[in-house]
């Protein structure tokens, strides 16, 4: 999940201040909670996730996701040829304010899935279905570089930074169903941190450039199949770009990419197993329906899959800004 995109409107500063206070300056859209599995948990795909915003920003949204594809799980597994069909769907909401004198936005996400899975365990052939709550996640970012806190009328007046760069805290809780007993679950059964750094670059009021790099740490899921094993997974690290270009007002296109690497797992202390080196890619399309509501349409698929999900995923998300 994650913020967002700003697009500023309107040359003179009267017309500005007047946007800011009726909330029409910006179009903040929310990163849509990837649903899956078995989470990969770095391939989300987050353009303009540091983008400069006015504190005292509330948005509320909801997501809908479709996902679709092949499971690869690693050899200690005995699951092969499997497959997958998901939906999700996502409720966030998000406030920005001021720390220390810099912008911060914290952001909280809970997703409830469903979908139907087929493979072979053990040669044999199996279909299963699953539906429940996943796990939830919450967001704190804070902009260390180029995003003051300011109110809705100054940043209206301020010029729009070349450069933003900032730091975030991504948590994932346990709260996901989950049957110790059986290998395929909609929650993961552990928790997950992800520290992260970014940098955006904008030019010439239409182009953005984002470059960001972080690393999941998990914790022990000590009931993992057949629901009397430890299984520890090694941190998970992840390097994400994207390049979007502001084609009107309050809208935006983007082309995404994610690359992940490490994350092998072990049970019961076991040697490490397989190892990701995954990559994904994909694109999106941001569009201001009003000043206060917006509207996002993704699409992306897995390049290449070393382990984990190979999926493609359509996803739309809706949002409403007040503040």
């Amino acid at each position: 999940m994650k913020l967002l995109g700003i697009v500023r409107v309107n040359s003179r500063a009267g017309r500005r201040r007047r946007a800011a206070r009726r909330g029409g300056s910006l179009a903040i859209l929310l990163a849509l909670t990837l649903l899956s599995v078995a989470p990969a948990a770095a391939q989300e795909l987050e353009p303009r996730a540091y983008s400069a915003s006015p504190v005292g920003a509330n948005f509320a949204g909801i997501a809908y996701q479709n996902s679709w594809g092949s499971l690869l799980f690693d050899p200690t597994v005995p699951i092969t040829n499997s497959k997958a069909s998901l939906n999700g769907i996502t409720l966030a909401y998000g406030r920005t304010f001021s720390l220390g004198g810099a912008q911060a936005l914290a952001l909280v996400g809970m997703p409830y899935a469903w979908g139907s899975f087929s493979g072979q365990v053990a040669s044999t052939d199996t279909n299963v279905t699953r539906s429940g709550v996943g796990d939830m996640r919450a967001k704190l970012s804070l902009n260390l570089i180029g995003g003051p806190a300011l109110s809705p009328e100054a940043f209206a007046r301020a010029a729009p930074p070349s450069v933003v760069a900032g730091v975030s805290l991504t948590v994932s809780a346990p709260t996901g169903q989950n049957y110790p007993s059986k290998l395929i679950n909609i929650g993961s059964h552990r928790w997950g941190l992800k520290p992260e750094a970014g940098i955006s670059y904008g030019w010439r009021r239409k182009w953005y450039g984002d470059l960001y790099g972080g690393a999941w740490f998990f914790s022990e899921n000590s009931s993992f199949y057949p629901g009397t094993s430890r299984r520890q997974q090694d941190p998970l690290s992840s390097l994400q770009g994207h390049l979007s270009y502001t084609f009107a007002r309050r809208s935006w296109a983007a082309l995404d990419g994610t690359w992940f690497w490490g994350g092998a797992s072990h049970t019961n202390g076991g040697p490490a197993t397989a190892r990701m080196d995954n990559k994904r890619v994909g694109v999106l399309l941001a569009i201001g329906v009003t000043s206060r509501q917006s509207i996002k349409i993704g699409y992306s698929y897995g390049a290449s899959t070393r382990v984990g999900d190979n999926f493609g995923t359509v996803a739309v998300a809706y949002q409403r800004l007040w503040f």
